[in-house]
């Protein structure tokens, strides 16, 4: 199960790890489930066997360490062999017997696996230190041998050398230099066999569907569009039974619902059809050329059969279904192919959006990235053991690792890490202009890799210096900006002009806001200065707070009565032209002031130092507008903007919340609206033995208060510490100044009051279990499409209860800025309430056709909610069913029909995380909003951001950072630019009991308790 906020985590985590910690003798089927349900997850276990991964259940065991603890020492006799959970852990090696000088060399981080040495009693090549908490699964060396002499040929492949194969690569297998690109065309490849770097290694078969598809192409369109293939004149000459390229990309586009875009629908072409036109084009192209099948070459083919025709129709959705999957990474390597020279602006951008996912790239700024896609080159290799390049040698590259995964191996040390997809190596010798320290040896067969040579390298680095424009003050810079093209020409006397853009980089907070006011045009709605300008008031809580934005704002604002001295640039010039300067300079600020004022909302009210300062700047605008008449449009706005705030303000809303639904507790239908930290709940904390006090607090309540209110329903001044627990029985510990914990706790969480002594006596309550009968009987008379509208509606309101500023305090850390988030906690905890539901109901349906039924409803409702464009409920549905406590269930899914199973494929390609969810990411950008998208992923996105980039470098804020996590944020905006309002079904007599029944999902979240109702359903066979 994939969860979408981190406390849902804590009662799965626990249950795994609870069944590690038991002796291998000890642990039941159920147990090995849970632990298979979380291995496989985890990087470095996902191509082994299955039979395997389950015998590494039956074996391992969980270690947790703290930071800066040692595993084992350079030299020591091995014992085990490990494999990371989660964390990461430094290798460091010593050239001297002494651990004093040993270097870290690199990290092993999550997904990695270490320790092999233990096959042959080698001594460890280096030492293993934890960098941070990790998680690690530890096999012991009986064990381990023991599998390894079973498993030998799953292993060989996945274990570095020199237990695999490690073999030195002969240069064929190398890609040619680009300027030899031309030469090794994709047509010439037959002739040229040792150039293997164009084209996939045939180490796999193809799959069945995709290899009868080039036979059953022709049928297929014979037998659907017989008019596609017929003879075509052109220029006086006849072509027989061609095909035309922009026929062909139609044709797919009507035939299957997973091809997306005229792009998909070629790179498909390119995965499939056999060229056979008299064109020039080398590649399958959506033009006006003509395609003939290889078959089609015999005079007078005979037209299919009707078994022929109905055996290709059968196999068409398949096939396009698998070519839709294959299709974007083809279309990918056929543009890096291209040399650098031929590569279109398209193709520019389609290579830019497939760097902005890679995690080594994750740092550099958008121009770098853009950059790089014009001279990126596609490298593959067959075999594992390859050697890519060899310590010592002159360093020319520099890799990226698309797929696969390479060791990097030390002389007379051995492997000493593993770089997987993601990860890139080969720079430092560029820019030490250095040997290669170390050799990298493909660690498994078919890898990808984009490369960048020596040459481009330095070149971009020399053109990102000298495009970099550095503001300083007393000898330190204050203001970094990159020169860049603005993509904007103009034509003056015939000439044609390019205008550059300054995009800042990093700076100081008051440079930066300095330098976007000067930028800002008062002549356009928007602009791109503007775009930046909104990333700032989006993120200044980050890096500048109110208390240090409100005196700037107030001192960027120039009071009239020094209009003449006001600034330097303008003490030349007439009195008129000081006047302008001062007067735009104003009209500026108050933009501003009025664009962060609508941004921020409400968020404003709750902070003294903001509406302080929107009394005193409305004051000064006021004066300022008795004597410039052009500033009184924007007082009246300003004035209606106050003015609103304050009523709000004076007269809050205060909403008495029952928080295990954050609702008013009304039944009456009602919109959601937005809760603020301010608001009050009514709330129940829990005592040890289950009685409890009903506390009255705000949201944004600290642990302290709320602790404090305990103490004074109970009357007792004891130290009292409050704990979060889950159905499962797992606790957390809340810190003092927590706040907003209310809205942390998991789908059946209850907070509990508690001396740290009374801790291990603390039990879930009864309620939390969950129910103990499933809503069948009502539910399957309930329309999956009544049922998938209302679950959207209400998601919905959900979902636009969330503030942008929400995303941006969930990234940073909520208690790092002191703010709530509990909007954006409620519609994450929403994701998990769905998915528990779907396994709840399947779990508890006794009947085997019952379970049936509920499967192909449940597939009907995701197949309506991905109709109306609520992406988040629809993963959570397909997560839902694809838990190891549905999936389980193979009679159930064995009665399931063929459709419903092709249906629910279909959904999980369109789910596949593979390349950081590129089926997903790709249909989405074609949808037109309102769009409910899937949160977790998003929030992923900013966290992957966030993490891997510096918010301050040195001591100047990194704004590239700040704009990329803008990007993302703005999706959100873009989602909600329209308002929900589909058709709404037929309303029926049972209409409000779906709205209702929707509304309030009755839910298990134990995984312990789902896994055990699964196995009394369908026991394992033996």
């Amino acid at each position: 199960m994939v969860a979408a906020h981190s406390s849902s985590r804590s009662s799965e985590s626990a249950e795994w790890i609870i069944c590690l910690d038991k002796r291998p003798a000890e642990r039941s089927g159920e147990d090995v489930d849970i632990i298979l349900a979380r291995l496989k997850s985890v990087k470095a276990f996902e191509r082994f066997h299955p039979s395997l991964l389950q015998q590494i259940c039956l074996c391992g065991f969980y270690e947790c360490l703290e930071k800066g603890i040692t595993l084992y020492r350079q030299g020591d006799i091995g014992t085990s062999w490990y494999a990371v959970l989660s964390g990461s852990l430094d290798v460091r090696i010593s050239e001297t017997s002494r651990y004093q000088d040993a270097v870290t060399i690199c990290t092993l981080g999550t997904g990695t696996a270490f320790g092999e040495s233990i096959l042959d009693n080698t001594p460890r090549h280096a030492t293993i230190v934890t960098r941070e908490f990790s998680e690690l699964l530890r096999i012991e060396q009986r064990e381990f041998r023991s599998l390894w002499e079973k498993y030998h040929q799953c292993m060989a492949g996945l274990l570095a050398p020199p237990y695999g194969v490690m073999e030195s690569g002969c240069s064929a297998d190398r890609m040619p230099d680009k300027e030899n690109i031309s030469n090794n065309s994709y047509v010439a490849i037959p002739n040229h066999q040792n150039k293997k770097s164009f084209i996939e290694s045939p180490t796999k078969p193809l799959p069945k569907c995709l290899s009868q598809s080039r036979e059953d192409n022709p049928k297929c369109i014979l037998s659907r569009a017989p008019h596609m293939i017929r003879d075509r004149k052109y220029h006086l000459k006849t072509y027989r039974q061609c095909c035309v390229g922009t026929e062909l990309v139609d044709w797919q586009m009507q035939q299957s619902s997973c091809i997306h875009s005229r792009a998909q629908a070629v790179a498909c072409g390119r995965c499939c059809w056999r060229r056979g036109s008299s064109t020039t084009e080398l590649n399958f192209q959506d033009k006006y050329l003509f395609y003939r099948f290889l078959e089609d070459e015999q005079e007078d083919a005979p037209l299919p059969s009707e078994e022929e025709a109905k055996e290709s129709q059968e196999e068409l959705q398949d096939t396009l279904l698998l070519l839709s999957q294959i299709g974007p990474d083809a279309h990918m390597r056929m543009i890096l192919r291209k040399p650098p020279s031929e590569r279109t602006a398209d193709d520019l951008e389609i290579i830019y959006e497939e760097l902005l996912h890679i995690k080594a790239l994750s740092h550099l700024s958008t121009t770098v990235k853009r950059e790089l896609a014009g001279v990126l080159i596609f490298e593959s290799h067959a075999n594992a053991g390859t050697v890519l390049f060899t310590q010592g040698e002159e360093g020319t590259s520099w890799y990226i690792i698309l797929k696969g995964s390479v060791n990097v191996v030390i002389y007379a040390k051995g492997v000493v890490c593993t770089l997987h997809e993601g990860d890139d190596f080969g720079k430092l010798a560029l820019v030490n202009d250095a040997p290669r320290a170390a050799s990298i040896v493909l660690r498994e067969d078919n890898c990808h890799f984009l490369r960048v040579d020596k040459e481009d390298f330095n070149r971009i680095l020399r053109d990102v210096e000298a495009n970099t424009v550095r503001l300083k003050e007393h000898g330190q810079d204050v203001l970094v900006l990159e020169k860049s093209l603005s993509g904007s020409r103009s034509c003056i006397h015939g000439q044609t002009s390019s205008h550059y853009k300054y995009n800042v980089m990093s700076g100081t907070p008051e440079k930066i806001l300095e330098h976007l006011l000067e930028m800002m045009r008062l002549d356009s709605q928007f602009s791109e200065s503007d775009m930046a300008l909104d990333d700032f008031v989006l993120l200044h809580c980050v890096f500048m707070p109110n208390t240090q934005l409100c005196p700037v704002l107030l001192a960027q604002y120039p009071f009239y009565c020094c209009l003449c001295t006001y600034h330097a640039q303008a003490s030349q010039g007439s009195e008129q032209e000081k006047l302008d300067y001062t007067l735009n300079n104003k009209r500026r600020v108050i933009r501003l002031v009025m664009q962060w004022g609508a941004l921020h909302g409400d968020y404003l009210l709750e902070d003294h130092v903001s509406v302080m300062f929107m009394e005193e700047f409305l004051l000064a605008v006021s004066e300022d507008a008795k004597v410039i008449p052009v500033l009184r449009d924007q007082l009246a706005e300003l004035q209606r903007f106050v003015k609103q705030n304050d009523d709000v303000r004076l007269t809050p809303k205060k909403h008495k919340v029952l928080l295990r639904q954050f609702s008013t507790g009304d039944d009456k239908p009602q919109k959601r609206e937005p809760i603020r930290s301010t608001d009050e709940i009514l709330f129940k904390v829990y005592c040890c033995d289950h009685t409890y006090t009903t506390i009255r607090v705000s949201v944004g309540a600290s642990v302290r208060e709320v602790l404090g209110a305990v103490s004074d329903k109970l009357g007792s001044a004891e130290d009292l510490l409050l704990v979060g627990l889950s159905s499962a029985g797992e606790k957390v510990i809340f810190k003092p100044n927590d706040v907003s914990v209310f809205s942390s706790l998991g789908t059946n969480g209850r907070l509990f009051a508690c001396r740290r002594d009374q801790l291990d006596s603390l039990t879930p309550l009864p309620e939390q279990e969950g129910p103990n009968t499933g809503s069948l009987a009502s539910f399957e008379l309930m329309s999956s499409k009544d049922v998938a509208y209302h679950m959207t509606s209400y998601d919905w309101e959900l979902f636009h209860c969330v503030h942008e500023l929400e995303l941006i305090y969930h990234t940073f850390g909520r208690q790092n800025v002191k703010k709530t988030t509990v909007n954006l906690d409620l519609f994450l905890r929403r994701f998990n309430e769905i998915q528990f539901w779907v396994i709840t109901e399947v779990c508890l349906c006794s009947q085997l056709s019952k379970r049936v039924q509920l499967l192909k409803k449940f597939i009907k409702i995701a197949a309506h909610c991905k109709e109306y464009r609520n992406l988040n409920a629809f993963f959570a549905i397909i997560m839902g069913l694809s838990n190891p406590a549905v999936s389980r269930l193979s009679q159930t899914w064995e009665k399931l029909p063929s459709k419903f199973k092709k249906f629910y494929s279909e959904f999980e390609n369109f789910m596949d995380p593979s390349r950081n969810h590129r089926a997903y990411r790709l249909a989405v950008a074609k949808l037109e909003p309102p769009i409910i998208p899937f949160m977790p992923l998003l929030i992923k996105d900013m966290t992957f951001t966030h993490e891997g980039n510096k918010t301050f470098i040195d001591n100047l804020v990194n704004f590239e950072k700040m704009r990329m996590i803008a990007n993302t944020v703005k999706i959100v905006r873009y989602c909600r630019s329209q308002p929900f309002s589909p058709d709404s079904p037929v309303a029926g007599k049972n209409h409000p009991e779906v709205r209702n029944y929707i509304r309030h999902l009755n839910v298990m979240d134990n995984q312990r308790t789902l896994t055990q109702l699964s196995h009394r359903l369908e026991p394992r066979r033996s």
